[in-house]
């Protein structure tokens, strides 16, 4: 076997280092997310120390927030040396923009829980335990 291939990590050693599931590896495959990887002959993937940093950047990408689709797109402008530090910053701005809204929305779905489990907490003390409730059936004030 050649020395470089040596070198190489296997699927189990990758999803290992990395905490992902040997799954994730082939469906990022199949998304053309990563390349596909070197194989034995009799057929293993084998990954690069090159793979393993794009996997890494990935990883660390996903913990941001960013979805597949917007890895894929910064990696293709990081390949093409277009991933100028203006193309990262509208990406991320739009991230950030992203998740504002969704606070937004999510602060207010807060906001019209918050009655309603009051409400729930008052009827805590109906005399049947089993007293159905319809606290979502309600009008409210």
């Amino acid at each position: 076997m050649d020395r470089d291939i040596d070198a190489m990590l296997q699927v189990g050693e990758i999803c290992r280092k990395l905490g992902i599931n040997p799954q994730t590896l082939y469906f990022y495959e199949r998304i053309n997310l990563i390349p596909p990887p070197k194989r034995t002959e009799s057929g293993y993937r084998l990954f690069s120390d090159k793979d393993m940093e794009r996997l890494v950047f990935i990883s660390r990408a996903k913990a941001l927030g960013l979805s597949l689709e917007e890895i894929k797109d910064i990696l293709t402008l990081k390949e093409g040396r277009s991933l100028t530090c203006q193309a990262m910053h509208s990406r991320l701005l739009k991230k950030v923009q992203e998740i504002e809204d969704k606070m937004e929305q999510l602060q207010k779905l807060r906001d019209e829980l918050l009655p309603l489990v009051d409400r729930c907490r008052q009827k805590l003390s109906h005399p049947d335990p089993s007293h159905e409730c319809v606290v979502l059936e309600e009008v409210s004030d």
